[in-house]
C-alpha cells in the first residue's frame, strides 16, 4: 500500500475527523485541510498519494481544487465527496479525472474499501477492467450517469473491447435511447462477434423475449483481450 500521505479536504470538521479516524486502521500518514487554498498549499509543498476533497466548499470550491490538481500533479488520484443528490457534479467531476466518489452520509467501511483499492495500484494509472468494474459497481447502485462516465473512460483506453460499448448500450436503453442503444451494442459485435451479451441485447430490441439489459449487462460472457 503507498505510503504517501493522504489529503482529506473538508471545510467541515467533523467530516474530517470522521475521514481520519475512519483510515486509522490503513496505517497510512493522514493530513487534512479545512479549505480549497489551504489544500492547494499542502499540495504545492508536499508529495500526496491521493486526496479525499469535498466539492461544496465556501471560497475556493473542489472542482476548482480538482481542476488544479489535475492539470499541475495528475498523479494524486482524488475522490471526491458530494452531497446526496448532486450525482451532476460527481459525473463533472469525473470528466475532470477523479477517480471515484463518496456520497454523504458515507459508511465508514465504504470509505475503507474505497481507498484501500485506490492505493493497492501502487500509483498506477486505473485501466479497462478497473473502469469496468467501477461501471457495473455504479450500475448496482442506480449511479446510471456516473456508470457512463466509467464506461466511456474504459472505451478510450481500449476501444477494441466490446464490455464497455455493451454497458453504455444498456445506458442508453435506460433513457430510452433505443437507436443509440442498438448503435453501441452494434458497435460491441463489431469488436466480437461471438460477445453474447450484446447478441442477446440486439435480439431482445427486435422483440424476442430476452431478460432486460440490467441482467443481461452482468452476463458472465468472457471478453477477447
Amino acid at each position: 500500500m503507498s505510503a504517501k500521505p493522504i489529503l482529506i479536504v473538508d471545510d467541515e470538521k467533523n467530516i474530517r475527523l470522521a475521514l481520519s479516524m475512519s483510515l486509522e486502521t490503513l496505517h497510512v500518514p493522514v493530513e487534512t485541510a479545512a479549505t480549497g487554498e489551504e489544500a492547494l498549499e499542502k499540495v504545492a509543498q508536499g508529495a500526496y498519494g491521493l486526496m479525499l476533497l469535498d466539492l461544496r466548499m465556501p471560497g475556493l470550491d473542489g472542482m476548482e481544487v480538482l481542476r488544479q490538481v489535475s492539470q499541475q500533479q495528475p498523479e494524486i488520484k482524488v475522490i471526491i465527496i458530494t452531497a446526496y443528490g448532486s450525482i451532476d457534479l460527481a459525473v463533472e467531476a469525473m470528466k475532470l479525472g477523479a477517480v471515484d466518489f463518496l456520497q454523504k452520509p458515507f459508511d465508514v467501511g465504504q470509505v475503507r474499501e474505497m481507498v484501500s483499492r485506490i492505493l493497492d495500484m501502487h500509483g498506477e494509472s486505473q485501466g479497462y477492467e478497473d473502469y469496468l468494474a467501477l461501471a457495473k459497481q455504479r450500475i448496482k447502485e442506480g449511479h446510471f450517469e456516473v456508470a457512463g462516465v466509467y464506461a466511456q473512460k474504459a472505451v478510450f483506453l481500449n476501444p477494441d473491447r466490446p464490455g464497455a460499448l455493451n454497458l453504455l448500450g444498456g445506458l442508453a436503453e435506460v433513457k430510452g435511447n433505443r437507436l443509440e442503444a442498438e448503435q453501441y451494442y452494434r458497435a460491441a459485435l463489431t469488436r466480437d462477434p461471438d460477445y453474447e451479451p450484446a447478441k442477446l441485447n440486439l435480439e431482445r430490441l427486435a422483440g424476442r423475449p430476452h431478460p432486460q439489459p440490467a441482467v443481461v449487462w452482468d452476463y458472465p460472457g468472457r471478453e477477447k483481450p
